[in-house]
């Protein structure tokens, strides 16, 4: 087995059998990829079935050199859990990863926008261009229902439910999940699809996706994330900030306000409570206030 067979072998295991996302593929692809390229490097001859730990070790202290810590643990668990799928397809008997030391990183705390500051970046679009009706729309949409920005570059017409109040949202191992979204979200998108979209030239196989772009295709991501940095540099903000600064903001204005975490769990597509509890961090008024407000002993 050489690792190019390896390597297509492994992505279809993640696509067919894990139904993983295509971001979340090529993410761990180019893990292995960036094994691949260091062992061509440096001649180093081995095969993904009899390669050793001390080369793995050394792999990892050659990239530990340019990247930081936190990039180096996600590394390493891609490179393990590529390692891994050849034991459960009975080409190797053992991890090479298994005497790596994973590097300890600290509790990274998402970035958030204040109210002000969401309301600010609205408000400063131009309304007057067609795709200022959009973005308003997309901004809003984004803060609003707490999307990452794939589950909103791919959000379709037939996932609108207005009538019941949610939306379908198709987030990461294409698992779907409704979201509530509220009358002046819904609003937007109504006068946006029958006022802008209506007029763009649809192209064939976008004629259900709700954001378009003047050629009347989906938008990408990089789209969105241009659309958001503009409005920053526009207000002056100096906080560094992306459309998933609009889903944090989402989940730590709910909370703050009293929101179950749990329906936020639901709300965000987290599989596990874990991942949504790193908003509890956030705020330690909340915290204080939950207790005072809700303790027998207050």
């Amino acid at each position: 087995m050489n690792w190019n067979n390896a390597l297509d072998d492994y992505i279809s295991y993640l696509k067919i059998e894990k139904g993983l996302a295509k971001n979340t593929i090529e993410s761990y692809s180019r893990d292995v990829k960036k094994l691949i390229s260091f062992l061509e490097n440096n001649e180093i001859k081995n095969s993904p079935i009899n390669i050793n730990d001390e080369i793995i070790q050394e792999f990892i202290y050659t990239v530990s050199k340019t990247i930081n810590a936190r990039s180096q643990a996600r590394l390493i668990s891609g490179i393990r859990n590529f390692f891994d799928y050849l034991i459960f397809e009975n080409y190797r008997e053992s991890n090479p990863t298994d005497l790596l030391e994973t590097p300890k990183i600290g509790l990274k705390l998402p970035d958030t926008l204040s109210i002000e500051d969401i309301d600010l970046l609205i408000t400063s679009i131009d309304l007057s261009m067609p795709q200022g009706e959009r973005n308003r729309t997309i901004l809003e949409t984004l803060y609003s229902c707490g999307l990452r920005v794939s589950e909103l570059v791919n959000l379709q017409l037939s996932d609108l439910f207005f009538d019941e109040g949610f939306i379908r949202v198709t987030g990461k191992g294409s698992k779907q999940r409704f979201v509530p979204i509220n009358s002046l979200t819904q609003k937007y998108i109504v006068n946006y699809v029958n006022d802008i979209r209506v007029h763009i030239p649809v192209q064939k196989g976008f004629e259900d996706t709700v954001f378009l772009n003047r050629r009347g295709k989906n938008l990408t991501r990089v789209m969105i994330f241009t659309i958001v940095k503009n409005l920053a540099i526009k207000i002056g903000l100096k906080k560094k900030i992306s459309p998933h600064t609009f889903r944090h903001s989402f989940a730590t204005h709910l909370l703050e306000r009293g929101a179950d975490l749990r329906a936020i769990q639901q709300m965000l597509g987290h599989e596990s409570i874990t991942t949504t509890e790193i908003y509890m961090h956030l705020d330690k008024s909340f915290l204080k206030e939950v207790v005072n407000n809700f303790h027998p002993r207050k």
